[in-house]
């Protein structure tokens, strides 16, 4: 930093010592009037975990002894289709290629089928793997090794149907923008166990992010420092996390330390912990600037591993995602979202037909995800971490069509009304199938788990009621499952 810029810096600091005076020795009582303003926010409410502005990310105990340490979450944005992956139908397949029956139809609400569509069976074999029997498609052979290890949970539904609101409601709680990410709750409960990299590391794949962009990860009105921080598997892990030319590390120092001083003066004139957190936050990326380099250096891991994986150190994939999660895992990160574009099987091109664009998306996540899963295991981190991997809502037993005609490619339409989503270790009984859609797949009908169901159960694994892990926010006490929405439950079944 050139002398100039120290100067101005010293220059703020001082017209700020000025306002500091000001405030406090003015009769007009200026302070007071703010802090009676502020409503007690200056001191802290009821409801707020007792956190240490400066240090919020500090590890924390949960209020019960959860069996999950940390989450990795495997977004598959777009929505995967159950019909081809995990939920098996043999009376769909005696329905292919008939007119949707009436009922099937009436009250129904689609993004894009109209007129009467024609009911499509499984594209893919089946069959039963492990002692558990799960069925598995053939899109995932890697995958049905792993059939003992996981929970599948058939009986997933929302109630959104696009893309958006859908991503939204399952990351955040509420279709809505502006509510914190799981991530962002999780990092609030229980810090983080290494204060050198974000407590809530997001990773994305695909060629793009999701369609809800970045609010998915977002703190929402719980303090910045909780949002999630992306990350990449390709050049610097961080944009701008890297010196400019000719800053060295002692010269970026000494600026830290002034920026400091400065922001320690407006937090004691104006009593805002969000300024405290800003100084944490530029702290941790001082610290990122040697950990974070470490950590996404997929080059340290051996041959073996990157055969596991199917890895290309320098290139954005899931397979780099996948392991770069298991060294932030190991690493102690808090929560780690991954999230892979390109499962939005409409039809209406090869790229988004089920059988070529579905099952180049099912090659790209097999292996890497069989391997982040067999890893864990083979390192006693399986045990605490808990693994989520699923969509945002499931599809339609029948061929999607556009304006009542059918599509020149094989697809199907948006259901919100049954997918399914798997659970693996941090508490999750390894090796059954919970809940049921209907004959063909279209409704959740037996041990129905909305989302917010499984936002408890999740925080549950981690330690906490749902009910009270809250944050005041608009007159009152927000939490991850949404206080509009009443009846949410443990999905006590899948509980080891």
């Amino acid at each position: 930093m050139k002398p100039a810029h120290f100067a101005r810096l010293k220059h703020t600091e001082l017209e700020h010592l000025t306002r500091r005076h000001f405030l406090s020795k003015c009769s007009t009582g200026l302070g007071a009037m703010w802090l009676a303003g502020m409503g007690g926010r200056a001191w802290g409410e009821s409801g707020i975990l007792n956190k240490d502005p400066s240090n919020p990310l500090a590890p924390a105990s949960p209020r019960f002894a959860g069996k999950a340490k940390r989450v990795i979450y495997l977004h598959m944005a777009g929505a995967p289709s159950q019909h081809e992956l995990f939920d098996y139908k043999p009376e769909l397949q005696k329905l292919n290629g008939k007119d949707c029956p009436k009922e099937f139809l009436e009250g129904k609400q689609f993004a894009f089928i109209q007129g009467v569509p024609k009911m499509l069976g499984p594209q893919f074999e089946f069959k039963q793997h492990g002692q558990s029997g799960a069925w598995i498609s053939d899109r995932l052979p890697h995958f049905a090794s792993m059939a003992d290890d996981v929970c599948f949970i058939k009986s997933m539904h929302t109630d959104q149907f696009n893309h958006g609101p859908a991503q939204l409601l399952v990351h955040t709680g509420t279709q809505n923008l502006g509510a914190p990410a799981i991530g962002a709750w999780a990092t609030y409960g229980l810090g983080s166990e290494n204060q050198n990299l974000p407590g809530f590391i997001v990773l994305t794949s695909g060629g793009k992010n999701p369609d809800a962009g970045k609010s998915v990860w977002g703190s929402g009105y719980l303090p910045s420092v909780y949002q999630g921080v992306q990350c990449r598997s390709q050049g610097e892990p961080v944009l701008y996390l890297d010196d400019p030319e000719g800053i060295t590390r002692p010269l970026r120092r000494r600026s830290l330390d002034t920026l400091d001083r400065l922001n320690q003066q407006i937090a004691a004139d104006v009593g805002d912990a969000e300024t405290i957190t800003r100084i944490a936050q530029y702290e941790m990326a001082y610290r990122m600037q040697m950990h974070a380099t470490d950590a996404f250096d997929l080059k340290q891991e051996n041959e073996a591993t990157h055969q596991l994986y199917g890895t290309e150190p320098g290139k954005e994939s899931f397979a780099n995602n996948c392991l770069l999660a298991r060294r932030l895992a190991e690493r102690g990160v808090r929560y780690i979202q991954l999230f892979h574009w390109g499962w939005d099987s409409h039809g209406v091109s090869a790229t988004e037909a089920l059988n070529q664009g579905f099952s180049d998306r099912c090659k790209e996540v097999d292996r890497p995800m069989t391997a982040l899963l067999k890893d864990l295991k083979q390192r006693g981190l399986l045990e605490d971490t808990l693994v989520v991997w699923g969509g945002e809502f499931g599809r339609t037993p029948m061929q999607e069509n556009r304006g009542g005609v059918g599509m020149a490619f094989i697809g199907r339409d948006h259901n919100p009304g049954g997918f399914t989503l798997w659970m693996a270790g941090g508490g999750v009984k390894p090796g059954i199938s919970y809940g049921e859609t209907d004959p063909i797949g279209y409704e959740a009908i037996i041990d129905k788990v909305s989302v917010h169901d499984l936002h408890a159960t999740m925080l549950h694994m981690m330690g906490f009621d749902h009910e009270k892990l809250n944050y005041p926010s608009q007159g009152v006490a927000q939490r991850l499952t949404n206080i509009t929405k009443p009846g949410t439950k443990l999905v006590k079944g899948i509980l080891a």
